[in-house]
């Protein structure tokens, strides 16, 4: 395999070619970037840098009418595995975000002061953080942060953005989600509800959050509501890993996530629509002490 591409983009080759063995996808397969960016809880524009990889290596091809394709089944990559991402510096990075303790640019060494953890922990945590479109390395040396801190005004417009798109996704014709998502959503959220909350509980319970809100989003049909909803993802992701509602508030959340699952499942879109709506309403109504889901 080849050497070129970032690190982190060279993770993603990887887990995107763990990804064709695993699915058994044969010469042919279409290689969708945005499932595969759901799939891999990423943003999309690393997955197509990570397919341009694999395309450079001639294992896909860019099809003009039907996007990425297999070519040939690459080989399987052996690497050393590093250390994942540690919760705790994601939600400590989030924390200091939210206290102005960490300015929009910063290194990677006033991070590890910051957070009094080494090296090797902090670079995975920003890798992890430049794969979701939190963060981006700044030319030369350091980092910054995608978007500036956003204030109560901009996350009720956030929450007001979402009435509309949300629930126009549910309410389109060509809606349609499949049996399978549906069921892998509830035992996610049924998941979340039996486990013991703690402070690192909050990066699980987003991500989840997230692929509840893009997946439905996204059977839509509609690709700009897609988009618009993982930009929007991408916009809360950091301020919401770190948690300040309690467990109160998550089983708020996850049973009501439940019952609009349950309503889409029986094809009462239109009730599921109105829940969405109250849903989102009931969040944005906190928003005066920070943003929830």
């Amino acid at each position: 395999m080849s050497d070129a591409g970032t690190p982190l983009q060279q993770d993603l080759m990887r887990r995107i070619i763990e990804i064709i063995h695993e699915d058994k996808l044969e010469p042919g397969a279409r290689l969708r970037q945005s499932q595969l960016a759901e799939r891999l809880r990423v943003s999309r524009t690393p997955v197509r840098m990570a397919l341009e990889l694999l395309e450079a290596q001639s294992f896909v091809r860019h099809d003009p009418n039907r996007g990425m394709m297999l070519v040939s089944v690459p080989p399987r990559v052996k690497v050393q595995a590093g250390p994942p991402a540690d919760e705790e510096i994601l939600v400590a990075i989030a924390r200091l975000r939210r206290e102005g303790k960490l300015p929009e640019q910063f290194a990677e060494l006033e991070l590890m002061r910051l957070t009094g953890r080494e090296r090797t922990p902090v670079r995975q945590a920003l890798i992890k953080l430049e794969g979701l479109g939190v963060i981006q390395r700044r030319k030369g040396y350091g980092w910054q942060f995608f978007d500036p801190v956003r204030d109560k005004r901009a996350r009720e417009e956030s929450y007001d953005f979402r009435l509309l798109i949300e629930t126009a996704a549910i309410l389109s014709p060509a809606f349609s989600l499949s049996s399978e998502w549906i069921a892998s959503m509830k035992a996610q959220h049924n998941a979340i509800l039996a486990s013991p909350w703690t402070e690192t509980s909050s990066v699980t319970l987003f991500e989840m959050n997230a692929a509840f809100h893009l997946g439905i989003s996204a059977a839509s049909g509609n690709r700009y509501i897609e988009e618009a909803m993982n930009r929007q993802n991408q916009l809360r992701r950091l301020s919401n890993y770190n948690w300040q509602h309690g467990s109160d508030r998550v089983a708020v959340t996850c049973r009501e996530h439940l019952e609009i699952l349950d309503r889409l499942e029986r094809g009462d879109n239109e009730v599921a629509a109105v829940l969405m709506r109250k849903h989102l309403s009931g969040a944005r109504e906190t928003v005066n002490n920070q943003t929830v889901f």
